[in-house]
């Protein structure tokens, strides 16, 4: 089986790269500067040749996509059709990864995966849009959405919630915003295990278990990086507004998993507990 993974320069990519060549895959990892996903003829030409076609290319800086919506909407709207599309001619499975971002957030119960979508955010209505375009140019995909990434490859909240916290001894998280931390190894993993058990063409969540707030969380990083968790305050998301919404409620639910024998990723407290000194190594 041939893998190419697109997006591989950021955090999700480059796990997915290891993982796959790690398991001794044959794969091919391309980034945004190889691979520009806007271009379609491009993009045909790199997809030629593969049996799946991971797409981790996406425009995520959520705040600015409110004042650039139109170039988020190239990425991952137009670069996923593009994908899709080339998949299909190529006669190989897409993998497209989205996030809880589709949704609005004001759920009190964990979101199944035929939820309806209502993205209140550019970056959402971009991600729902590609999901759009991937069904309907590739009969054989796979969507997986995801929420509150991390890892060791990039930026991202356990390393910036570290930081912080080393240096100014003290922080206030907002506590009003629940969700489910996800280590870029386990996303990996979980989409490796999808396409090897040939799970049927679908929607899947790939987040992991249980739940938490952003406070939660924090706190978990903090006594990871060996400092008191007392140190961190909660707070309201009112105090901290940004340019796009933050959904509120982005518990994923996993029963398409379960009802395809795949195994969803364990509970996150349990997760953070062996992703964290990896994840937090290089700001120690």
């Amino acid at each position: 089986m041939r893998w190419l993974v697109t997006g591989a320069g950021g955090m999700l990519g480059q796990e997915m790269t290891s993982l796959l060549l790690e398991r001794d895959e044959a794969c091919r990892a391309v980034a945004r500067d190889e691979l520009d996903v806007t271009d379609s003829a491009a993009t045909e030409k790199a997809v030629a040749g593969f049996d799946v076609v991971v797409n981790c290319a996406a425009y995520t800086a959520v705040d600015a996509a409110e004042a650039d919506e139109a170039t988020a909407f190239g990425v991952n709207a137009v670069g996923a059709a593009n994908l899709a599309r080339a998949a299909r001619l190529a006669g190989a499975r897409i993998v497209q990864v989205s996030t809880d971002y589709v949704f609005d957030g004001a759920a009190t119960r964990a979101y199944p995966e035929d939820a309806s979508l209502a993205p209140a955010s550019a970056y959402g209505r971009t991600k729902a849009a590609g999901e759009w375009a991937v069904r309907a140019e590739n009969p054989d995909h796979l969507v997986v959405r995801t929420a509150w990434l991390y890892g060791e490859a990039g930026p991202c909240f356990p390393r910036t919630i570290a930081r912080v916290a080393h240096q100014r001894g003290a922080l206030d998280v907002v506590d009003d915003q629940w969700g489910q931390p996800t280590w870029t190894r386990d996303l990996a993993d979980l989409v490796h295990r999808l396409v090897r058990a040939d799970a049927p063409a679908g929607t899947y969540h790939g987040s992991s278990s249980g739940r938490t707030t952003w406070h939660g969380f924090a706190r978990a990083v903090v006594a990871a990086a060996g400092l008191d968790p007392a140190i961190v305050a909660p707070t309201t998301s009112e105090a901290f507004v940004r340019p796009a919404p933050r959904p509120a409620f982005s518990v994923l639910g996993h029963d398409a998993l379960e009802r395809h024998g795949v195994v969803p990723i364990g509970d996150w407290a349990e997760r953070w507990a062996v992703a964290g000194a990896g994840v937090l190594a290089p700001d120690q």
